[in-house]
């Protein structure tokens, strides 16, 4: 049969052990320890500045780590990542994947369809005759934007409309039907929440429940984790929790659970903290995380295995942005 092989997307497990990179000023993450499995939604919540899109680009193999382990649909990181990159795909990142302001919906569209049947068709799909690929580049573009939730007839001048005009959810829309032609096994989407109200968040996460649930790994930046999705969770800045009590007044919420749970049973002592800073014995519920940690919690409110303790190398802001900064200029 003269037909390509589109079957539908099912999502790639997602695996981190230690998972760390740095730039010339210091680490941007460091010590991520999750698992997701296939079609979950994980969200990788944390303050600006925190490591958290640096993560998001070393996960789907478009940076380069320092330290750890990963995996993607069963493919390791960093050894395998031009293998990752074809199992997924970015929305809108700022700096490495971005919309066109001056391009409309449809060119965007088009576009990313001539791309993809470029580099990811088979030689059978480029020796199509026009007409047909024309047809089979119809039905992707209508796919990916009835996936995404996007109205092309609800646009100011339809799918004419310029990026410069598109709501700010209007346009995270877009950038999700555009990775969502690949039919990506696993889709990443930076600063989620962004300028959004209270119910374009609200609609911006349905959408991607949505996406996860058809069978698609979303990894999803933000800056608030809603709470049925799987967090990893990135903190920047030097910060230190001792089971003796806190070191100023913003750690004092999480210097009291410390020393709670240091004269808590062994059940407490189970929680697990990922840190990309310094981590102690998690049975004494210590922690002192040096600049970005990463903690992951299932939607049950389990967590992953405890990370090592390292008292060196402290993640910086820094660090962040030169890793981007280099990622960029690739």
């Amino acid at each position: 049969m003269d037909t390509e092989t589109e079957e539908r997307p099912h999502g790639a497990a997602v695996v981190a052990d230690g998972f760390g990179t740095k730039g010339p000023r210091g680490w941007a993450f460091r010590e991520v320890t999750f698992r997701a499995e296939p079609g979950a939604l994980v969200a990788i919540e944390g303050p600006s500045g925190s490591g958290r899109t640096c993560l998001l680009l070393a996960l789907t193999g478009r940076m380069k780590t320092k330290e750890g382990r990963a995996e993607v649909g069963g493919l390791p990181l960093p050894r395998r990542m031009a293998a990752v990159r074809r199992i997924s795909a970015l929305g809108q990142v700022p700096g490495v994947s971005e919309l066109d302001p001056a391009f409309t919906v449809a060119e965007h569209l088009r576009e990313r369809v001539l791309l993809q049947r470029r580099f990811d068709g088979s030689v059978r799909a480029l020796l199509r005759r026009p007409a047909e690929r024309a047809a089979i580049a119809r039905a992707r573009i209508e796919e990916a934007v009835e996936a995404a939730g996007l109205d092309l007839d609800s646009l100011p001048k339809g799918e004419r409309t310029s990026v410069r005009d598109l709501e700010r959810l209007e346009a995270l829309r877009l950038s999700i039907a555009l990775a969502l032609i690949g039919r990506p096994r696993l889709l990443a989407v930076d600063d989620t929440d962004l300028k959004l109200s209270d119910a374009d968040r609200a609609e911006a996460w349905a959408l991607l429940r949505s996406l996860a649930a058809a069978g698609t790994t979303v990894l999803a930046v933000c800056s608030e984790a809603p709470e049925d999705a799987q967090r990893v969770t990135t903190l920047a800045g030097p910060r230190a929790t001792t089971a003796a009590g806190a070191e100023d007044d913003t750690d004092a919420d999480a210097d009291a659970d410390a020393d709670a749970d240091a004269e808590s049973t062994s059940e407490d002592a189970a929680e697990s903290t990922a840190a990309d800073g310094t981590a102690e014995d998690a049975a004494a519920k210590s922690t002192a995380e040096d600049g970005t940690a990463a903690k992951s919690t299932t939607e049950d409110g389990t967590a992953g295995e405890t990370a090592p303790a390292n008292t060196t190398d402290a993640t910086t802001e820094e660090g962040a942005a030169d890793a981007l900064a280099e990622t960029r200029r690739a």
